[in-house]
């Protein structure tokens, strides 16, 4: 199965933007997911089994300090199982995507990526100090 084809865009699907957001429960989850991780992959089937999500849809967000580019992170977020659809917005403004899809819930990410930034940067430090 190629999983690129979960990969959305909008405004160009509106279509498939109305029949994501009549199907319930519809819960979005956003953040950078760069660089991808496991935690990222446990986070989400967390998501997922606490928020009974029957359409889980992942929203990789424009990041000024990006380590891999927007759609490589997308394509590694929709090979993950748990996550039916990605969408790649050219702007973070998740309020105006929560508002054209009206998902059930939205799950913010981007301060627990921030946090794991720092990490995998210290980690590199304490590597480099050796």
């Amino acid at each position: 199965m190629d999983t690129r084809n979960k990969i959305l865009t909008l405004p160009a699907e509106p279509a498939l933007a109305l029949s994501l957001a009549t199907a319930r429960p519809l819960v979005m989850v956003t953040g950078w997911f760069d660089v991808l991780r496991a935690a990222h992959a446990r986070q989400l089937q967390e998501v997922r089994q606490r928020t009974g999500a029957a359409t889980l849809m992942a929203v990789v967000l424009p990041n000024p300090d990006e380590v891999l580019a927007q759609r490589a992170r997308a394509e590694l977020v929709a090979g993950l199982r748990v996550i039916d659809y990605v969408l790649t917005p050219d702007y973070a403004d998740v309020d105006r995507i929560a508002e054209a899809l009206q998902p059930s819930a939205v799950v913010r990410l981007e301060e627990d990526d921030a946090r794991r930034i720092r990490e995998l940067i210290a980690h590199v430090h304490r590597c480099q100090a050796r």
